[in-house]
């Protein structure tokens, strides 16, 4: 009788949320507008906060950086890319990347030095210590109750938006979609010069468009000049197909004005090898095989158990010649190894469509989705303790999951490295001027 109580009230939860798809332009916006109100009023003074940010280290000679909703540090890393390509070029820097001695040595070269960080998942901040500088202030705290940030001139993040997803329900007043907002404070309180801020694709549709024109208008008035861009990863050497949204801001006194700077989004440097010819600067899509193909007798650690329905549901496997699906913040849900035969598709008795494996199959390995991800191989990934809270001894399964869910959050290095760099070259042209 316990379970079934539970079980409504869940319900009743679940109701409370609106679902995009039954509302009016009016009605969404009306939504919107009060849960922005209702964020804002949680803002709670916590004078450890502004110890905290009084001992963050800057540098007048580089570009200081502040990540929200930082994560294992994917978007960190490729704007620390970035900003050594700014510095050093592209073909050293990328050679530096992918050798852990080489890019240690040139690291501290890059134009953009982080100072802080903020995310409240335990072992993804654990990840970040051990591949990143020990100098950054990382802060495990809910960004509600945060009262204070530190002055920067670049704040990036990825803020969490359950209910943005195409794959979800798509309900516009779920609280965990109005984590923007504290984005948005972070910038009034310290003005950066510019910000950079990913979310899923399912945000330029939901309520009709009007949620991404709200949020437009809710950053801009931080004061900025806002873009959206929608882009595929594998566009951008990255071996999977993942659409995202990159919302850029620009801030209107401080650079817009002042250099007549406008951002513009880098155009694609890969493409489907059947559209590219002698005189196209692009290069064929990453594969599968050329990114992980090294890895199959050696993939490192793999989340076992059974299937879902769901995940049945759909083809789940990608042949070596193709990109990955979308890495998904799960083991459970994470892509099949593209060896051996492909999955087959039949139909049941009422017409449903499932598919099926033919022969040995496994999921894709932790490593194999950091390959994936971009993430180069030294990058170290922690699955945390193997004792809980209670006392009890979590499954080799949950810890591992724990690395799933790191990396299927990320953002693709690579992938942030492009994005930004139009702004770390402005920024490495026109250092000494925004400097003095």
């Amino acid at each position: 009788m316990r379970k079934k109580n539970i079980k409504d009230e869940k319900e009743k939860s679940r109701g409370k949320f609106k679902s995009a798809s039954n509302l009016t332009t009016e009605e969404v916006k009306d939504v919107l507008l009060k849960k922005i109100k209702e964020e804002t009023n949680k803002i709670i003074e916590d004078s450890s906060d502004l110890e905290l940010v009084q001992k963050v280290q800057t540098r007048n000679d580089r570009i200081n950086v502040v990540s929200l909703f930082s994560g294992a540090g994917g978007l960190d890393l490729g704007t620390e890319l970035a900003g050594l390509v700014s510095r050093i070029g592209y073909t050293e820097a990328i050679k530096a990347f992918n050798n852990k001695e080489l890019f240690d040595d040139v690291r501290s070269k890059s134009l953009f030095h982080t100072i802080y960080t903020n995310d409240m998942f335990v072992e993804a901040n654990e990840t970040y210590k051990k591949n990143f500088s020990s100098y950054i202030i990382q802060h495990q705290k809910d960004i509600r109750k945060v009262a204070h940030f530190p002055n920067n001139d670049l704040t990036i993040g990825g803020f969490p938006c359950p209910g943005f997803s195409e794959a979800g329900p798509r309900l516009i007043d779920d609280e965990r979609n109005f984590l923007y907002i504290h984005f948005i404070r972070e910038l009034v309180q310290t003005q950066p010069l510019f910000f950079v801020a990913e979310n899923v694709k399912g945000m330029m549709t939901l309520g009709k468009g009007e949620v991404l024109k709200q949020i437009i208008e809710d950053f801009s008035s931080a004061g900025y000049t806002v873009t959206a861009h929608l882009v595929n990863a594998r566009d951008y050497g990255v071996p999977q197909s993942r659409e995202r949204v990159f919302l850029v801001g620009v801030h209107k006194d401080k650079i817009e004005k002042k250099f007549d700077y406008h951002y513009k989004l880098p155009l694609p440097t890969h493409g489907s090898p059947t559209e590219i010819d002698l005189l196209s600067e692009k290069v064929p899509w990453v594969t599968l095989r050329e990114a992980i193909g090294d890895l199959e007798s050696n993939p490192g650690e793999v989340f076992e158990g059974t299937y879902s329905t769901i995940y049945m549901s759909r083809n789940r496997k990608k042949s070596w010649n193709d990109q990955s699906f979308t890495i998904q913040a799960s083991g459970r849900q994470a892509p099949q190894h593209p060896g051996g035969l492909p999955m087959t598709s039949y139909s049941d008795e009422e017409g449903h469509k499932h598919w099926k494996f033919n022969g040995d199959n496994r999921r894709l390995s932790t490593k194999e989705i950091a390959r994936i991800q971009t993430f180069p191989d030294w990058f170290e990934f922690s699955k945390g303790s193997a004792i809980g809270k209670s006392g009890r001894e979590i499954s080799k399964n949950a810890q591992i999951d724990k690395i799933y869910k790191q990396i299927g959050n990320a953002v693709p290095v690579l992938l942030a490295r492009a994005v930004i760099q139009p702004i770390a070259d402005f920024l490495n042209d026109h250092f000494s001027e925004i400097k003095s």
